[in-house]
């Protein structure tokens, strides 16, 4: 894929208003996204089911954020973090994550939900550079 350097907002795609929902299982394979997903991302719900959330990763993202997250919601813990995600058309878009643990009627952990916002251009100039910063020393 051919990364493309332009930004998608959420009124782009017309999902300024709407929740931007996704679940995973345990292993972070998508089990469910809503339309507002797949306009955001560009992706087809058949396009994403089944396959591991890291599909929309951009080569932006510094490895240290994921293993933040997979750290936090491993523990039970509820996780917030800004993500520069990757498009189907190689374009990108920015949200802000919400992320916590799902449970069964037994209490059991089954999956994960995460609850997408739109970033202020603000914090997408501030995390760009913070992530520009890691993603340096990552590959220094």
């Amino acid at each position: 894929m051919q990364i493309i350097d332009q930004e998608v907002k959420f009124e782009d795609v017309g999902v300024s208003n709407r929740p931007v929902i996704s679940k995973t299982d345990l292993k972070g394979n998508i089990t469910f996204v809503n339309s507002a997903f797949c306009k955001l991302s560009g992706y087809s719900k058949e396009e994403l089911i089944n396959k591991p959330h890291n599909i929309l990763r951009h080569p932006d993202m510094p490895k240290i954020i994921f293993k933040e997250l997979w750290d936090t919601i491993e523990k039970n813990q509820h996780y917030r973090g800004f993500i520069k995600n990757l498009r189907k058309d190689g374009r990108y878009y920015w949200v802000e994550i919400f992320v916590e643990p799902i449970y069964d009627e037994n209490g059991k952990k089954t999956g994960y939900i995460s609850i997408n916002k739109p970033v202020s251009d603000d914090d997408k100039k501030k995390y760009s550079q913070i992530y520009k910063e890691l993603k340096e020393k990552e590959t220094s």
